[in-house]
């Protein structure tokens, strides 16, 4: 098989795998933590031993989905980041991009972050903290390289960025997850009691030397 091939047979799968995420998409919005693996396969007009191929089990879809949404929610959280407006608004710009995202979409939210509320009884042993942890890992790291390369944290800053990076993302998950579920204020007060608690150390740094600025 030459290369001009291979690669034309990589871009049909690839292509193949987007499609199928989007179904699976339409499905969790749809139906939430209780999206299933027949339902997913169903609206993609497939079989699911065709969908367990691509996808291996739930926790293959589900860490393709988690990736899918995880990137655009970064994104979104990086442009808030690089905003030019003063780092108290850049922060609470930060913090309302979290908080609109799952209140925009709560059923992907559920999916990814409270599968375990959908089990199957073909989906025995899955781990929900083995699946939604990495996540808010991944997000606690992005996080803190942005804190590391935007202020001066003096010396240990690279460890006091970490521990910013992960604590911000627990605040954010742990608050956020409260709200959505009781909304006992408006999104716009939760954001400024968050960024009040936040910002002692943030306004008190200074910014990194050759840095971006945060």
């Amino acid at each position: 098989m030459d290369t001009t091939q291979r690669t034309d047979q990589q871009r049909s799968a690839d292509r193949r795998r987007r499609e199928l995420l989007e179904a699976a998409d339409r499905v969790v919005l749809r139906d939430g933590p209780q999206a299933s693996m027949n339902a997913i396969a169903a609206e993609a007009g497939i079989t699911k031993p065709i969908l367990y191929r691509h996808f291996g089990d739930k926790g293959g879809l589900y860490a393709a989905l988690a990736k899918r949404h995880t990137d655009a929610l970064l994104d979104s959280l990086r442009a808030a980041l690089d905003a030019p407006a003063e780092r108290r608004e850049r922060v609470e710009a930060t913090l309302d991009t979290y908080l609109a995202a799952i209140e925009a979409r709560p059923q992907v939210y559920r999916f990814l972050m409270h599968p375990a509320e959908g089990s199957h009884p073909g989906d025995q042993g899955f781990d929900v903290g083995k699946h939604s942890a990495p996540l808010l890992r991944r997000m606690g790291e992005e996080l803190a390289q942005v804190i590391e390369e935007r202020l001066d944290l003096g010396p240990g800053g690279q460890q006091l960025a970490r521990v910013w990076g992960h604590g911000i993302v627990g605040m954010m998950h742990a608050a956020g997850d409260w709200w959505l579920g009781e909304r006992p204020c408006s999104r716009a007060e939760l954001v400024r009691s968050l960024a009040d608690l936040l910002w002692g150390r943030l306004a008190a740094a200074g910014d990194r030397v050759g840095g971006p600025g945060f």
